[in-house]
């Protein structure tokens, strides 16, 4: 039986993509359009609790994290789509890169987000409750 890969798969390289929203609507918009999109083959959608300073206030609030899984081509499309269709003014948007992995997993990958646009979509397309 032959090993299955862990490294990358072939010349494409893959990263993880988080960022947060303040309602689980939101979230689930912003998800749908990813995927939908092709700028993300799958969103996991989480609530958590995040503790930060914003405009010298401290704030512990739910939130919701998006779990974005693409390939390093799409970061950069992702990432206006992100800010164009965000409700934050200053939106968490960070890559996290993939290094490792199953073959078949980053081959799926791969394929969830072949044919995505170069640009998001116009706005309104998926616009938020």
């Amino acid at each position: 039986m032959q090993a299955a890969n862990h490294t990358t798969n072939g010349n494409q390289v893959y990263c993880l993509v988080l960022t947060t929203t303040a309602t689980a609507e939101e979230a689930q918009s912003l998800a749908q359009g990813i995927v939908e999109s092709r700028l993300g083959a799958c969103v996991q959608i989480q609530p958590i609790q995040s503790v930060y300073r914003w405009q010298g206030t401290l704030c512990n609030d739910t939130e919701f994290r998006l779990s974005v899984k693409t390939s390093q081509a799409r970061y950069a499309a992702l990432e206006r789509f992100i800010a164009t269709h965000h409700s934050y003014e200053t939106p968490e948007i960070v890559q996290i890169p993939i290094t490792a992995g199953s073959g078949a997993y980053l081959q799926w990958i791969a394929e969830g987000t072949q044919g995505a646009p170069d640009e998001p979509q116009p706005e309104g397309q998926f616009a938020l409750p």
